[in-house]
């Protein structure tokens, strides 16, 4: 890195972090109000009424425990401390006024040596790419901006094995707002990644129920130690051999660590590897103790922090995250 350049290169999930892109949490103003209870739609979709873009958050909005600021930045401040702690150099987004910055996954991604600008699926987060901007502008390599008809987030998006796993609806999900990338995405990725296999990945969502909700692929699945593990939901895919095939590829079943709904509820899938051996992951015992148990007993060294508050708008750690450089 030289000249104030940013060198990226990000080929997996879990290699020796250098440098990311950690969400904000401040100013993050007033969320929709203006949501309609489930009782009342017709059907399983979620009514134009209806501004909430996610299952959790509606639920938490509905019994009046959606996360104040405060706790989510002194949450975003743990993470942070973890972070630097560890040697990696943390970038941060300008601060927008009255948006929600936390999770800067779904707004870019790196593969590669590549910098990759999301068409995310909603809308009213367009803006946050804004925030980011100018580090972006400061990438040494290339930045790819795809057409506005591919809709991708980074959350579908893992890497590992020389192959490019991205999630997508299971059948007769594509209407739903829980869909945020398209097949168009897998088209393009191919298209530009000639030399990595795409795979999609389909997987049951609901607008109503976040306890079947697979929001990204990073909320039912995710390698650990160094593509010599992974974590799991099996019953999020909508193919059960296709689950079975992932655990095949990253380290065999006896090295998977399955979750159940209510675990993928808690976000278990959506932890962040620092590097092969240093996990970073939720505190809450009630949460996450049954996971962290099965990763210490695994041999790695978990970082545990705070961040149920965050849970509840349906993302996590893996989530507010943006890795630019993993060391190769």
């Amino acid at each position: 890195m030289t000249d104030g350049l940013i060198d990226i290169n990000v080929k997996d999930e879990t290699a020796p972090l250098e440098a990311v892109i950690l969400g904000t949490a401040r100013d993050l103003g007033t969320p929709f109000l203006n949501f309609v209870h489930p009782d009342k739609w017709e059907g399983d979709y979620a009514p134009e009424a209806d501004m909430i873009t996610d299952p959790k958050s509606r639920e938490h909005l509905m019994k009046g425990t959606y996360p104040i600021e405060a706790d989510l930045r002194r949450e975003n401040d743990h993470f942070a401390r973890v972070l630097a702690k560890h040697n990696v150099r943390v970038y941060q987004p300008q601060t927008l006024p009255r948006t929600n910055q936390v999770f800067t996954r779904d707004i870019g991604f790196v593969i590669d040596d590549i910098f990759i600008k999301s068409n995310m699926g909603t809308l009213e987060r367009q803006s946050e790419f804004f925030a980011i901007r100018d580090i972006v502008s400061r990438v040494a390599q290339e930045v790819f901006f795809p057409p506005n008809y591919v809709k991708v987030e980074g959350g579908d998006v893992m890497l590992g094995n020389d192959k490019i796993f991205v999630g997508q609806p299971a059948k007769g999900s594509e209407r739903l707002r829980c869909n945020r990338t398209n097949e168009a995405a897998i088209v393009y990725l191919q298209a530009k990644f000639p030399n990595r296999e795409v795979i999609p990945v389909p997987l049951h969502k609901s607008d109503k129920y976040a306890k079947q909700n697979c929001l990204h692929l990073d909320c039912a699945f995710q390698p650990i130690g160094g593509g010599n593990g992974c974590i799991i939901f099996e019953d999020g895919f909508e193919d059960k051999n296709q689950a079975k095939e992932l655990m095949n590829l990253f380290g065999g079943e006896r090295n998977a660590i399955k979750i159940d709904a209510q675990q993928m509820y808690h976000m278990n899938s959506n932890i962040f590897s620092i590097s092969p051996e240093v996990i970073v992951t939720g505190d809450n015992e009630q949460e996450f103790g049954e996971v962290n148990a099965q990763l210490e007993a695994q041999g790695y060294t978990l970082e545990k922090i705070p961040y149920s508050e965050t849970a509840k708008m349906e993302g996590l750690l893996r989530c507010s995250t943006l890795p630019l450089r993993r060391a190769y």
